[in-house]
């Protein structure tokens, strides 16, 4: 039973993450580590800025849009 729960908690956290606009960090380290070997994989600070420079289109660290 512990594992269900655990289970759909996870699916519930990568749906949120979804729904937001975050990528989900285990799909990028296990497609870094299976299609790229070879480069480095970001930290998941690296990888959330990334995510949220993309998404809002940060100069500076200044959204540069209103919406």
């Amino acid at each position: 039973m512990f594992e269900r729960v655990k289970t759909v908690l996870q699916y519930r956290q990568q749906f949120l993450d979804l729904l937001v606009g975050v990528p989900n960090y285990e799909t990028y380290v296990k497609h870094m580590q299976e299609c790229h070997p070879e480069l480095p994989v970001q930290t998941r600070e690296e990888f959330f800025r990334e995510a949220q420079d993309a998404r809002y289109n940060a100069k500076g660290g200044k959204v540069s849009r209103c919406c």
